[in-house]
């Protein structure tokens, strides 16, 4: 596809993941094209004009349906439509390096673009970027003081629950993986101070299992997410995981001590609005108000 350079910019200059662009002062028609950067822009009080579909919903989160209802669906992260996006004349696109490097060339064809460099952890340090890049770069320091103060002061609610080894499950398709620190779960638990069990005190992603392993899944205290499109309970990969006799062996099973919590607010959204669902939702678990 080729496609001409649309855009004249006289703004800011901004330092992302491919180097420093510049972008407009006050950008009225923006695209964003992951979840946690629609997240960062709502939260910012800045509807996009496009954005790529949530993982969930139709075609947005619940959480996030109000807000982009007037949005136009850009097709889903990882195969964004770059035709529909340039027809929607944007004068600012914000996307992911490992998500969207190899379309760099045609998106910044058609507007500034600004990319963050990473995803899973990095949900505090994009959402500064984007709003430096949206020119709204107090607003964002401001509400991530904010959220994390909520993140101080839950902690130090929890007190001595901080000493549970938190166990984060997560049945995806055909297999389970383990969420270590370097995940936006993980990053958020270690936030608040709690411990974790020793292959999740990694500053890695996930570490993938299988049934023979269910074992090294164990926990004080086990969270676990479902992510599998089958409607049938019984044909998902969790059933054939929950059901194990090595599952119901678990201290954390047997003790009483295992969640199923949202997938989307976990783990699929990522970015600050879910991150204080997710608060929200450890504080009912722990009987905190």
């Amino acid at each position: 596809m080729q496609l001409t350079t649309m855009h004249t910019v006289n703004g800011r200059e901004i330092t992302h993941a491919l180097g420093i662009v510049q972008v407009p002062d006050n950008p009225k028609r923006i695209v964003v094209l992951t979840n946690e950067a629609s997240e960062a822009l709502v939260s910012l009080d800045i509807i996009p004009i496009g954005a790529a579909q949530s993982w969930r919903g139709n075609p947005w989160y619940d959480h996030m349906a109000e807000a982009l209802k007037n949005t136009q669906n850009i097709g889903k992260e990882m195969t964004v439509n770059v035709e529909q996006i340039a027809l929607l004349e944007p004068d600012l696109i914000i996307g992911n390096l490992q998500r969207h490097e190899e379309i760099y060339p045609l998106l910044s064809a058609i507007a500034p673009t600004v990319l963050s460099q990473r995803l899973r952890a990095d949900w505090q340090k994009n959402f500064l970027l984007y709003g430096e890049t949206v020119g709204r770069k107090q607003k964002a320091e401001k509400i991530l003081a904010e959220i994390n103060q909520e993140i101080a002061d839950l902690s130090k609610a929890l007190g001595p629950n901080l000493s549970e080894k938190i166990s984060i499950v997560r049945f995806f398709t055909s297999q389970a993986r383990l969420y270590q620190r370097d995940s936006f779960s993980g990053d958020i638990l270690n936030r608040l101070g709690f411990d974790r069990p020793d292959n999740q005190k990694e500053n890695s992603f996930v570490l993938t299992l299988g049934k023979e392993s269910i074992s090294q899944m164990d926990g004080d205290r086990i969270f676990y997410l479902v992510f599998e499109e089958k409607k049938d309970e019984k044909t998902k990969t969790s059933h054939s995981y929950l059901t194990h006799p090595l599952w119901r062996r678990l201290s954390a099973v047997q003790n009483g001590k295992v969640h199923k919590v949202d997938d989307v607010i976990w783990n699929t959204a990522g970015g600050i609005l879910a991150a204080r669902l997710m608060l929200e939702n450890i504080s009912e678990i722990y009987g905190i108000k």
